[in-house]
């Protein structure tokens, strides 16, 4: 869904001389992905080239890559992120999880907004982030974006940012790709407009607001996270939000669930009808998001609310439980649990929480909960995350059925 913006001052035509000023010659960046084929956007610097660095870039001891574990028995995960300490900024405050060879998952949560003079540029791939604690400010050569809880964020990769916190601590999803983020293309029609049966509406997109140019010198520093995790610093001679105008269809962007309006019908319903994002190209690549929020459940008189045992053999499965009213589970995740479950192993309720469910026929449910199924791509459990694992859950189904819930 490629919705085209302009902002501030762009020429009319591409590629041609404009001024930010008399005799000030605004200077001109193509922000593409696709190998230029995709989505882009023309941005008009206010007199210096993004280019002009006035330091030697040098690596910074911050590592994000996620280290592997020596191999263990296959099994089903589950990840307390909820649990995580708040330390560091956006980008220093990430966590390792899960991760694949184009898709990799991190925990966030942090209590420092990143200093005036410091950005973020991510090199490695493009972030959707799942705000489940916190509010605050992406500010972006693009303009600035609020964000709240329950609210997706879509950073294109490459995007210049800062976060500026408005609470105290902010707890994030964040899911990295080397593929664009978009949303799903079965719910967009030929056009690229959401079909009148999609669960999502372009219309209530947040876009950035956007803001005077910053023509200001200076020395403004850029922590560029690429190479799979490393991280180097770049220092500019000028604020790096100097645009007069912007035009194009690549930008960040949010959406909050609030505004995903479920699809229901008179049996249970499959995750593709949930599916909100997808990313790379199915089914060959990337992945899929659904969004698990409150929705009116079956109402056939002999309906099972509560999923079936599945595997989908072809993915790989996690789960983020924003809280803990999804039925399947209930008594084992908290608010922030995070489940990994290979694509070989079949998962399923509760032992009792099929039956259980029966009491939600036709029933307001009021769980939330975010799930990205990888096409064809493995994942793997980051070493880092193990002190946030519960040792437990691969007999977690069975301590439920004999009735020794965790609840």
């Amino acid at each position: 869904m490629s919705v085209i913006l302009t902002r501030g001052r762009v020429p009319r035509t591409p590629h041609t001389e404009f001024y930010s000023e008399p005799e000030v010659l605004a200077l001109e960046e193509i922000h593409g992905v696709m190998g230029f084929s995709g989505d882009w956007s023309r941005k008009y610097h206010y007199r210096k080239y993004p280019t002009q660095l006035i330091r030697e870039p040098h690596r910074l001891p911050l590592d994000l890559r996620p280290q592997p574990l020596t191999p263990l028995p296959l099994q089903p995960w589950h990840l307390r992120t909820g649990r995580l300490k708040a330390h560091g900024d956006v980008l220093s405050g990430r966590l390792p999880l899960v991760y694949g060879t184009s898709t990799f998952i991190f925990a966030a949560r942090f209590e420092r907004s990143c200093p005036a003079d410091r950005f973020i540029r991510n090199g490695d791939g493009h972030e959707l982030w799942f705000v489940q604690e916190g509010r605050g400010l992406l500010a972006s050569e693009y303009g600035v974006l609020p964000f709240r809880p329950g609210q997706y964020v879509v950073v294109p990769k490459g995007t210049t940012y800062r976060v500026e916190l408005e609470s105290e601590e902010c707890a994030l999803l964040i899911v990295e790709s080397r593929y664009p983020i978009h949303f799903a293309p079965h719910h967009l029609n030929k056009s690229g407009q959401a079909t009148l049966m999609a669960p999502i509406v372009e219309t209530e997109v947040e876009t950035p607001e956007f803001r005077p140019a910053r023509d200001e010198d200076g020395e403004f520093r850029i922590w560029t996270k690429h190479g799979g995790g490393f991280t180097t610093e770049m220092s500019l001679d000028h604020h790096p939000f100097d645009l007069i105008g912007w035009e194009g269809a690549l930008y960040p962007f949010t959406f909050h669930t609030d505004e995903q309006h479920p699809l229901a019908r008179q049996i249970h319903t499959a995750p593709p009808t949930r599916q909100t994002f997808e990313s790379g190209t199915a089914p060959h690549s990337g992945f899929a998001v659904c969004t698990f929020k409150g929705q009116i459940e079956g109402w056939h008189p002999r309906d099972v609310p509560a999923p079936y045992a599945h595997f989908n053999v072809d993915s790989d499965e996690v789960m983020f439980f924003s809280n803990t009213s999804y039925g399947a589970r209930k008594g084992l995740v908290e608010p922030g649990s995070f489940t990994f479950h290979p694509g070989s192993l079949p998962h399923s309720p509760h032992g009792m929480a099929a039956k259980r469910s029966f009491a939600e026929r036709g029933k307001l449910s009021d769980y939330l909960a975010v799930m990205l199924d990888t096409f064809f791509e493995p994942l793997s459990v980051a070493r880092q995350a193990l002190g946030i694992a519960d040792k437990d859950y691969p007999l977690s189904w069975n301590r439920d059925t004999q009735g020794i819930s965790a609840a």
